[in-house]
């Protein structure tokens, strides 16, 4: 039997403190999966087409997965990661898998394992433990399960009791695949299905294509996006858009947490800087921190949550960008300042209530010193759970651990499985609610605080807050409204 299957899975190993867990973790489980962001791609579940092999479903998308056998000298080609310039790589599931499995032990005490043996077992009903010997074992167990109806994408979705999922586009998408959804009840606004505006592709000039992206911009807005002016107008046009399709939230994934409240002229001088190509690195990270001032002042108008997740340098890797392309396990985790970067959006508009702004890192040292001082201090902050390398079982603890005494429970914004991997999203959340349930139950063994307020608040965490704080829904809870009502 895999190692993960145990029902004090992640739980206290105290005695006392498990059979506390134990009661909370019910609790958690019990509740829908809220999914604010995420990168599944919206066709899956617009298509519902049957699931391709268990590689190119598991392994290939992940790189999480690949990243790993490339630092062990296994090329991304090898996994059937596709190339950029259509060079071989490998299409053969059946060798990808065994190739995959032959390297197993590379996973031992990562989340990547702990996610994938659990996908194995509670979504597929493998018990089968991956070996090199077992490859073909499990791939035709899980093959096999992939040709039921009841493991295509819809079905998926209402097994793993997922409320809401937010898919991730740019203001680049024609939105297609999310009117289809639409069309069949499966999205717009309310919908369980909806889209996220994500335009880091048309506000950073350092972007592969920028100029094109914001001549493309202008022709899907209908708007002259050769002036400053009309680039802000276009960008409004699309946020209403996304809101059309049901988006609720904005992104904007920045190198850094740089924001610049510049004067209109001198923000279209670098604007009109950049579109003639003579834009340097400095008007680029200006014209970025810029940019998040203004979305800040579009969100004061349309609503949209704004998500930064700042701090990842994009593309590290130059020979795999090259290769293969954007998003493939090149990207590297950079020291990330936040207290001055913020400065002058919270300046503007940190306690306004109108305006909500969900905070990320993969700076792990700013959770104490910066993040948690932060959100606890500015009405519009909330923070983000543990993003990408951080989204693991010990990173989810001491987030708890170094943020809860500061900013408290009600100021983070609940758990994002962030992810491309559609049948680990159940997995990635089961994982965070067992942290949280141990976290909690420690709290209570301690007499800090009673088990019915445990009871409450690890309900809110899992399901309550999420929803409130990406307005999926108008319902609060008692202390989830009562927290945002005293900031």
């Amino acid at each position: 039997m895999p190692t993960t299957d145990h029902t004090d899975l992640l739980l206290p190993a105290e005695p006392s403190q498990r059979a506390l867990a134990r009661e909370l973790y019910a609790l958690a489980a019990q509740q829908p999966i809220i999914s604010p962001h995420g990168h599944v791609d919206p066709a899956l579940l617009a298509q519902d087409q049957p699931f391709p092999d268990p590689a190119r479903l598991l392994i290939v998308p992940d790189h999480y997965l690949t990243r790993m056998l490339l630092s062990q000298g296994v090329p991304p080609a090898q996994l059937g990661v596709p190339t950029r310039d259509g060079s071989p790589a490998e299409t053969d599931g059946r060798v990808i898998w065994r190739r995959f499995a032959a390297h197993w032990h590379l996973f031992r005490g990562t989340p990547s394992r702990l996610w994938l043996e659990q996908t194995f077992r509670t979504v597929f009903g493998v018990d089968t433990p991956l070996r090199p010997s077992t490859a073909d074992d499990v791939y035709d167990e899980v093959a096999a399960r992939l040709a039921e109806p009841d493991f295509r994408p819809r079905a998926l979705f209402e097994r793993f009791n997922i409320e809401v999922l937010a898919t991730t586009e740019s203001p680049l998408d024609d939105l297609g695949q999310h009117a289809k959804l639409a069309a069949d009840g499966w999205g717009g606004p309310g919908g369980r299905v909806v889209t996220t505006f994500r335009p880091d592709d048309v506000v950073d000039m350092e972007f592969e294509g920028w100029s094109t992206n914001v001549q493309r911009l202008g022709a899907l807005a209908g708007e002259d996006t050769g002036t400053y002016a009309g680039y802000l107008a276009a960008l409004r046009s699309r946020r209403a858009a996304f809101i059309a399709a049901g988006a609720t939230s904005s992104d904007h994934g920045h190198p850094t947490a740089r924001t610049l409240d510049l004067a209109p002229g001198e923000a279209a001088r670098l604007y009109d800087r950049g579109l003639r190509g003579e834009a340097d690195a400095a008007d680029a990270e200006a014209f970025r921190a810029n940019m998040l001032v203004e979305f800040a002042r579009m969100s004061l108008d349309d609503g949209l949550v704004m998500q930064l997740h700042p701090g990842a340098v994009r593309n590290h890797n130059r020979w795999l960008h090259a290769r293969h392309g954007r998003d493939v396990g090149g990207d590297i985790p950079q020291v990330t300042e936040y207290v001055h970067a913020l400065a002058p959006l919270l300046e503007l508009y940190g306690n306004d209530p109108r305006l909500r702004v969900v905070l990320y890192t993969l700076d792990e040292d700013t959770f104490t010193r910066e993040l948690a001082p932060l959100a606890g201090g500015y009405a519009a902050l909330l923070l983000g759970a543990p993003w990408w390398f951080l989204d693991s079982p010990e990173v989810l603890r001491r987030f708890r651990e170094t943020v809860t005494e500061t900013a408290g429970f009600y100021n983070t914004a609940g758990f994002v499985d962030d992810t491309r991997a559609f049948c680990s999203i159940p997995v990635r959340h089961d994982v965070a609610r067992r942290v949280d349930a141990g976290f909690l139950a420690r709290l209570v063994a301690e007499h800090r605080l009673p088990m019915d307020e445990a009871a409450e608040t690890i309900v809110d965490l899992a399901y309550r807050l999420p929803r409130q704080v990406f307005n999926f829904g108008r319902e609060r809870s008692p202390a989830v409204a009562n927290e945002r009502q005293a900031q």
